[in-house]
């Protein structure tokens, strides 16, 4: 599926003021919205909305197509799988942008650990560490550090970082 991505990627691809989108019929909303997440491609195909702003009420694209009932009616059954991420507990999901974000969306943190999620190891901007705090799963933010509040079960935090 990967390859398979890449190639339509490779193939199809046109940029506007650094925003990524698929040359496809209008069915296929798939972008990059920034930061590389995943996107929700509005009717004027520029605006790449982030997929946690698709149906949350506030319409990100100018004709309100991110917000229609038909995609937003029964969720996350009725939108497209691209903006899904299935937690490893079948009870929940996420936005797909919201996988590998650092963060422990799913409460478990299969959105940052699992084999299910495949993210990169911790960026420059986060300390690699077994967090204490349950908002977190194996990175905290660098801002933590030396702040006087343990946030790695090591301490590392505080004495290294």
């Amino acid at each position: 599926i990967l390859l398979l991505l890449d190639v339509l990627l490779n193939v199809n691809m046109k940029t506007s003021e650094n925003k990524l989108f698929l040359a496809f019929p209008s069915v296929n909303r798939f972008c990059a919205a920034s930061n590389n997440r995943t996107g929700f491609l509005c009717d004027d195909r520029v605006t790449c909305v982030p997929a946690s702003h698709v149906c949350n009420r506030i319409r990100d694209c100018r004709n309100g197509e991110d917000e229609q009932e038909k995609l937003c009616d029964d969720l996350p059954r009725s939108l497209p799988g691209y903006l899904v991420f299935h937690c490893s507990n079948p009870a929940y999901w996420i936005y797909a942008d919201q996988r590998c974000d650092g963060m422990n969306d799913c409460g478990d943190c299969s959105d940052e650990m699992e084999s299910l999620a495949a993210c990169p190891p911790c960026g420059s901007e986060w300390w690699s560490c077994t967090p204490v705090l349950y908002e977190y799963c194996t990175c905290i933010p660098k801002r933590l550090c030396r702040d006087s509040i343990q946030h790695c079960a090591s301490w590392s935090d505080e004495y290294i970082c």
